[in-house]
């Protein structure tokens, strides 16, 4: 076993000093003006806070410029217009053929193979409305958001997706007689466009 070790003389003073976790010199806060105006600060808050919030009158809220997608379904409804009366491709004379009891044919066709449970909430809804809301939850055709229904049928027709041909007679029909815009819209965009209205308003 071997000896013990003896030190002789004064040990040497640590080089590092302790650390201690109390006291006022020890608080460690952040560098700026928050921790000397915290109590200011504080009462201003709360001032603010007692203040009567913005009540925003929804009637007299003018209308705000169109989004930059309904500016571009506007656009591409606009164009469809015009192509439409200058030259008619042989999809669209094929979907004017199409009878009003093809149309629901496919509807029932449709409810059958893909739903179990009924649709909740579309009772009021017309038939061709339901026709074009599948179309735009069907997402084999493509995103729905930021483009005409039109041209969204165009481009999965134009990359051999196979999108319905009833789907786009609902279109040219319920375009002859309503808002064209409207239609063209997918009930997604309406959704979304509703939603920043609120939150415009609700800021």
């Amino acid at each position: 076993m071997p000896p013990k070790r003896r030190t002789s003389g004064i040990t040497p003073k640590a080089q590092q000093s302790t650390l201690a976790f109390h006291g006022t010199s020890n608080k460690v806060t952040k560098s700026g003006a928050r921790a000397q105006n915290a109590k200011k600060n504080l009462t201003d808050h709360s001032i603010t806070k007692k203040s009567k919030p913005d009540v925003f009158d929804v009637d007299t809220v003018d209308e705000a410029e169109p989004t930059t997608a309904e500016a571009a379904i506007i656009e591409q409804t606009k164009q469809a217009v015009v192509a439409q009366k200058t030259i008619s491709t042989p999809e669209e004379n094929e979907a004017r053929a199409v009878s009003d009891a093809r149309i629901e044919k496919y509807w029932r066709k449709k409810e059958k193979e893909g739903r179990k449970t009924p649709r909740v909430h579309q009772q009021d809804l017309s038939l061709q409305e339901k026709i074009l809301r599948e179309f735009d939850m069907c997402g084999q055709f493509g995103p729905c958001t930021g483009i005409a229904r039109l041209k969204r049928w165009k481009r999965a027709h134009r990359l051999e997706l196979n999108p319905p041909i009833e789907v786009l007679a609902v279109l040219l029909k319920e375009q002859e007689g309503k808002d064209k815009i409207s239609v063209q819209r997918s009930h997604v965009d309406e959704l979304l466009n509703a939603r920043n209205m609120e939150l415009d308003i609700g800021a």
